[in-house]
């Protein structure tokens, strides 16, 4: 069993930083992949990024490439997403999520992630 709390959240202006913060707690396992979905009010969640274990392999989606960074500090068991140039369209409830070893497209398939945080929202201002 792991559980997931996210942090860091807040309301910003276009173009600033934010950094999320993911700590996992519950059973260790050696090979697994974390990441972040968001999701807005009447959307479809939406992978933004992912890490694996190994620290190496990522997945981005393409609106955010370039701006976003995830990072995971396996010793402390907490992941990040350093967000920067924050547009009004990142505006949404941000999700850590924790499952399998994915890689590439994989990583959008539903029955990779196993266990989900409550969210932090992150408010985008133009």
């Amino acid at each position: 069993q792991v559980q997931l709390v996210e942090s860091g959240g807040g309301s910003v202006q276009a173009g600033d930083s934010l950094r999320l913060s993911c700590v996992v707690s519950g059973r260790n396992f050696i090979s697994y992949g974390m990441g972040w979905f968001r999701q807005v009010p009447g959307k479809e969640r939406e992978l933004v990024a992912t890490i694996n274990s190994d620290g190496k392999t990522f997945y981005y989606a393409n609106s955010v490439k370039g701006r976003f960074a995830i990072s995971n500090d396996s010793a402390k068991k907490v992941m990040y997403l350093q967000m920067n140039s924050l547009e009004p369209g990142d505006t949404a409830n941000y999700i850590c999520t924790w499952g399998f070893f994915c890689s590439g497209n994989d990583c959008l398939s539903s029955t990779i992630w196993r266990a989900w945080g409550q969210g932090t929202q992150v408010t985008v201002s133009s």
